[in-house]
C-alpha cells in the first residue's frame, strides 16, 4: 500500500455502503479532514485479469481495468457504484482508495498464450479509467498495450486522460493490423466547468492534443461526449464536435448521463455545491429524459434516455457530427494479425 498528495476531490461525502451494515459517522470538521486525506492504494490480487460482459448496450465482450476506483474524481462517474463490491463508499472512497492490479501484463499475457482464447477485442477500460494520474508512475497499462503488441490482439480505448498519448508508438503499432482504436472523452470546452466536473482529469486543450497527437500517428481516433448531462453541458455539443474535428478526430458518439444509486445523492449533493444556482433546471431535466425518475436501468434506454428532451439532444448531436464529419464509425477492429509468440521455454522442449 502507497499513497500521494493529490489536490481536490470530486465529492465531500461518503455515504454509507449498501452492503454493509456498519458505518462510522463523522462530524464537518472529521469530514474535511477525512476528504483532504491522501489517496491510498492497495494492491489487487485477482488472478485473473479480464471481465466478461453481456451488455447489449456495450460493442465488447471482454475488458481489462488496471485500476479499480479512479483518481479522476468526476462526481457522475458511473462505476462509482461497483466500489461498495469491494466494501468501501461509492463517493471519497471511489476516488482516494485504488485498487491496482500490478500483475496485470503478466496475467494478461499468460490469458492470450492459453490456446482457450479466442483472438477478439478488449476494452482498455470497461469501468474505470486506465489512464488516471497513478498510471504515469506505475504504467501498468503501457505494460499491458505491450502485450497486446507482442500478440497483436485488438484493443480498443477509451479514456479522458491525455496520457494516453504517451503510448501512441504501442497504439500505431496494433494500428498497422487494424488493431487499435481510441475515444478521448470530453464533456465541456470550458476549463471551469471541466475543473468543478473532473477535478483530476486533464483540461479539455490537453486531451484535444492527445486527440491530434494519436491521429498524427496513424491511430483510429474518435471523439466521445460522455456523459452528457441535461441543463449542464449539452448546448456545448456542437463546439465540441468542431473542436474534435479540428484536432483529427474520425468520429464522435455520446451518452446520456445515467445515475444508479447512490450516484443519484451523490450527484445532486455535488450540483448542490458546485452549480447551486441550475441545481433544479439540471435535475428536471435528468427527470425528462427519464420517465420522471433519476435513472432508468434498462438495457437501449440508459444510454440514450427517451423523450422530446432526450430526442432533441440527439437531433443536436446528429446534426453537429454531420456538419464536421464525424457522423460514420471508426473502422472494425481485426483479430486477423493475432499470434501466439513461442516462449523460450517452449523452444528449448522442441530441442
Amino acid at each position: 500500500m502507497s499513497s500521494i498528495d493529490l489536490p481536490s476531490r470530486g465529492t465531500s461525502t461518503n455515504p454509507p455502503n449498501r452492503f454493509e451494515q456498519l458505518h462510522v459517522e463523522l462530524d464537518d470538521e472529521e469530514r474535511a479532514a477525512d476528504s483532504a486525506s491522501r489517496t491510498l492504494y492497495y494492491r489487487d490480487t485477482s488472478r485473473t485479469v479480464l471481465a466478461e460482459n453481456d451488455s447489449p448496450d456495450v460493442g465488447f465482450r471482454f475488458s481489462l481495468n488496471p485500476y479499480r476506483g479512479c483518481e479522476h474524481g468526476c462526481s457522475y462517474c458511473y462505476a462509482r457504484p461497483s466500489h461498495e463490491y469491494l466494501g468501501f463508499s461509492a463517493g471519497l472512497d471511489f476516488e482516494r482508495r485504488i485498487m491496482v492490479k500490478d500483475a496485470a501484463p503478466e496475467l494478461l499475457r499468460a490469458t492470450l498464450r492459453s490456446r482457450r482464447w479466442q483472438p477478439q477485442v478488449v476494452a482498455l477500460s470497461g469501468n474505470t479509467d486506465c489512464y488516471q494520474p497513478i498510471e504515469q508512475r506505475l504504467q501498468i497499462t503501457r505494460r499491458c498495450l505491450e502485450v497486446f503488441v507482442e500478440f497483436r490482439n485488438p484493443v480498443a480505448v477509451i479514456t479522458k486522460s491525455a496520457l494516453v498519448a504517451r503510448d501512441a508508438d504501442l497504439l500505431a503499432e496494433l494500428a498497422r493490423y487494424g488493431a487499435a482504436r481510441v475515444f478521448v472523452s470530453v464533456t465541456t470546452l470550458d476549463p471551469e466547468p471541466a475543473r468543478r466536473m473532473e477535478p483530476r482529469a486533464a483540461q479539455p486543450p490537453k486531451r484535444l492534443e492527445a486527440v491530434a497527437a494519436l491521429a498524427r500517428a496513424g491511430v483510429s481516433v474518435g471523439l466521445m461526449i460522455g456523459p452528457v448531462i441535461p441543463g449542464l453541458n449539452d448546448a456545448e455539443i456542437p463546439r465540441i464536435l468542431e473542436a474534435g474535428a479540428a484536432a483529427g478526430a474520425e468520429a464522435a458518439s455520446w451518452v446520456l448521463l445515467r445515475l444508479p444509486k447512490p450516484l443519484d445523492q451523490l450527484f445532486e449533493g455535488w450540483l448542490g455545491e458546485q452549480f447551486p444556482e441550475r441545481r433544479e433546471r439540471v435535475l428536471n431535466r435528468i427527470r425528462e429524459t427519464r420517465s420522471g425518475r433519476m435513472s432508468d436501468p434498462r438495457f437501449g434506454h440508459r444510454g440514450r434516455g427517451e423523450g422530446e428532451y432526450a430526442a432533441q439532444i440527439a437531433a443536436l448531436f446528429h446534426a453537429a457530427a454531420r456538419k464536421h464529419h464525424l457522423d460514420r464509425p471508426l473502422p472494425e477492429l481485426s483479430a486477423a494479425a493475432f499470434r501466439r509468440p513461442v516462449a523460450r521455454g517452449d523452444q528449448l522442449s522442441l530441442l
